[in-house]
């Protein structure tokens, strides 16, 4: 296996008034391709700051992060959205669709800024709308869709672009336990699917779908426990 993910020496600080918090003090983290991870720990342990650096949302204080050979913990903000779009599939709690739109049209988004033709973008999307599980779905805009079925475009669109790693922040925090469960079990098809899947989450019942826990207490890891299969 390659390593998807290499992180040394992860330092993360903040200003706060005259003085500076220390999030992350040091996280050195591999995860490799195909590895389904699941990052844990109370409010405050530095686990949203970890992911929104893992998904190039924010660049680390020191340290290095090598993300599928590159270098991003160095790179401009131009840079960065570029790795975003190319190589990671973002999944968000709150789903982050546009309202106005279909769910083809939701999903199909991210290959606008990749410059995919209009015919390519609609073939991969509907093929993802497929594989989802809303093939019956494709033209329904967001407010004609449940929370699961929202989630289910917001997945789409996560791999439409076939993204290096899928990351997900609380995927199933705004859906009750029946649709949790469905959600999780997409996810377990895309990680068996052979894609590289990060959820970041408080809660057991959807860590114990991943392979391996990492659980960070006061902005360093605690313990990192791979399951056997």
């Amino acid at each position: 296996m390659s390593r998807v993910i290499e992180i040394r020496d992860i330092i993360r600080d903040f200003p706060l008034g005259n003085e500076i918090v220390h999030v992350l003090k040091g996280i050195d983290l591999d995860i490799e391709r195909g590895e389904y991870v699941a990052i844990m720990g109370p409010s405050g342990s530095g686990k949203s700051t970890l992911m929104n650096i893992l998904g190039c949302l924010d660049t680390p204080t020191g340290g290095t992060y090598i993300l599928n050979g590159q270098d991003v913990s160095k790179m401009t903000d131009d840079e960065l959205a570029e790795i975003r779009n190319k190589e990671i599939g973002f999944v968000f709690q709150t789903f982050n669709l546009l309202p106005r739109t279909t769910a083809l049209d939701n999903v199909a988004l991210p290959m606008i800024y990749s410059g995919k033709s209009k015919a390519d973008r609609v073939k991969r999307a509907t093929k993802v709308l497929h594989d989802v599980g809303l093939a019956d779905r494709m033209d329904h805009k967001p407010n004609q869709l449940s929370g699961g079925q929202r989630q289910r475009v917001a997945v789409g669109r996560a791999l439409v672009n076939e993204p290096s790693i899928i990351l997900a922040d609380e995927p199933t925090g705004n859906l009750d336990s029946k649709t949790s469960l469905e959600i999780m079990q997409l996810f377990d098809d895309i990680h068996a699917a052979g894609n590289t899947v990060i959820l970041v989450t408080h809660e057991e019942d959807v860590a114990s779908h991943a392979h391996r826990i990492i659980r960070l207490r006061d902005g360093i890891v605690e313990s990192d426990v791979k399951k056997d299969r």
